[in-house]
């Protein structure tokens, strides 16, 4: 194994200091050195290893109460105080839910709570040498945000799934921005490197201390706003928001439940609980990016484990239920990190809240545009409003209409349609194909038995998704 090496503040080469990466132009200069940055070996061979002196395994750092307050006094005017009302749908859900909305910072995400602070944070001399860090978007947009606003220099590494448009939106904010790595785990290695290099300090964006007592702001608000609520709901990703957030919570009010909640396809902290500590765990593509973290914190996880009363992991059908929830009923667009809190409720995995005053975080919004219309569609099929269906009529003329006058009558809306005749044994028959919106899945079960009295094939959409893991 190869041994851990510490970060060092390089001299340039007359001794007089660290290296300035304000001599570096935005990501193009340093372009010859990411080659030689990208794997340095250790004399022993293999990839070098750099310790984050902030997130030491070794040694986790749990935050504590004083932190969370002073967090908030320093931030207090450079981030929005968002809204938590009730919920529009409270009476459908069987509970008092309060929606806390902290996708409405400016940089659509919670993140810009624990950058701010922990930019504040920065001794002098850091300030003037700036900050490192990797991210696939939400903590390096808030970063390179606030960094700008405070005139401290900010570089981020970003791997090259990170979507386009917040790998521009940190060059607007006058960050850094170096592209490079296949996952997060080759850009971090990078940006350690690079830090090591140029005496950068790297901010972790969900372990480091600053980070999860800023993000514990969020938990002071909540209480402000909510008094002595039964359960508060967090997302889970690298626990860096749980861990400030319980911090806080359980300070003031001891008896308030904090459940975490995870998606099935990146349920990181749940297998932590296992392992009794941090362990890598495979990631999948999920709808909740934001979540996808591969390893937990190890100051999250010892700050968050004594104050966690329940994790629940959720399927993504119910995320994709969720982010189409919150758009119909509250107007609200989230991405899907944001509406895991509210999955794990629609799924029935919180049933035992039924009358309790329960805060769900809807903690971001920065969806892309692209996704967010694959989601609505997705929550629409997977409870039973977007059914399928092959049928086959007569290709005699009127055959075609006869079957859309039957739609018409059950009431159901055509979202696309098409027909197939060289594939069928008979030549006076074809083939309809129809995807079509229903009011719910009995409305889609109606149409079904509808078809099924006027035609003898019919093909009809399984149960939905999402009710047939109920």
């Amino acid at each position: 194994m190869s041994q851990a090496v510490k970060a060092e503040t390089p001299k340039e080469p007359n001794g007089s200091g660290p290296a300035s990466p304000a001599s570096k132009s935005n990501g193009t200069a340093v372009n010859g050195k990411l080659e030689a940055l990208k794997r340095p070996r250790h004399v022993s061979g293999g990839v070098e290893e750099i310790i984050d002196p902030f997130c030491n395994p070794e040694r986790p750092q749990r935050i504590s109460f004083h932190d969370v307050t002073s967090a908030a006094f320093l931030i207090k005017g450079g981030v929005e105080r968002t809204p938590c009302p009730k919920s529009t749908s409270s009476d459908l859900y069987g509970m008092e839910l309060y929606l806390k909305k902290d996708f409405l910072q400016y940089t659509g995400s919670f993140k810009e709570r624990g950058a701010r602070y922990a930019l504040l944070s920065l001794s002098e001399e850091q300030k003037r040498t700036g900050v490192i860090s990797a991210s696939l978007g939400n903590h390096a947009q808030a970063l390179s945000y606030h960094g700008w606003k405070l005139n401290i220099a900010v570089t981020v590494v970003m791997p090259k799934a990170a979507p386009i448009m917040k790998i521009q939106k940190c060059r607007n904010y006058k960050a850094r921005v170096i592209v490079e790595g296949n996952d997060m785990g080759e850009a971090k290695s990078l940006a350690m490197r690079m830090s090591r290099e140029e005496g950068l300090l790297y901010v972790n964006g969900y372990d480091h201390p600053h980070i999860m007592a800023g993000q514990g702001t969020i938990g002071l608000e909540i209480l402000e706003q909510v008094p002595e609520p039964d359960a508060v709901i967090v997302p889970v990703g690298g626990g860096g928001l749980i861990a400030g957030i319980a911090t806080a919570v359980k300070a003031l009010s001891p008896k308030t439940k904090i459940i975490g909640v995870e998606s099935e396809k990146c349920a990181s902290f749940t297998r932590a609980m296992e392992n009794n500590g941090p362990i890598s765990t495979p990631i999948k593509n999920t709808l909740a990016d934001g979540l996808a973290v591969p390893k937990v914190g190890y100051n999250a996880f010892a700050t968050a484990m004594p104050l966690i009363d329940r994790m629940v992991v959720v399927k993504e059908e119910w995320i994709a239920v969720a982010i189409l929830r919150l758009v119909e009923e509250e107007k609200c667009v989230v991405e899907g990190a944001g509406g895991a809190g509210l999955a794990a409720i629609l799924a029935g995995h919180l049933d035992e809240l039924k009358g309790k005053r329960v805060v769900v975080l809807l903690c971001g919004g920065n969806i892309d545009t692209t996704v967010f219309g694959r989601c609505l569609e997705r929550g629409l099929a997977a409870v039973g409003r977007l059914v399928k269906f092959n049928v086959e009529v007569s290709d005699r003329p009127g055959g075609i209409n006869d079957l859309c006058a039957l739609l018409v009558r059950v009431g159901v809306s055509i979202k696309d349609i098409m027909h197939e005749r060289a594939w069928l044994r008979d030549v006076y028959t074809v083939e309809v194909k129809v995807v079509c919106e229903t009011v719910d899945w009995s409305h889609s079960l109606e149409l079904k038995n509808e078809l099924k009295k006027f035609y003898t094939k019919v093909e009809f959409s399984d149960v939905p998704l999402a009710l047939a893991t109920q």
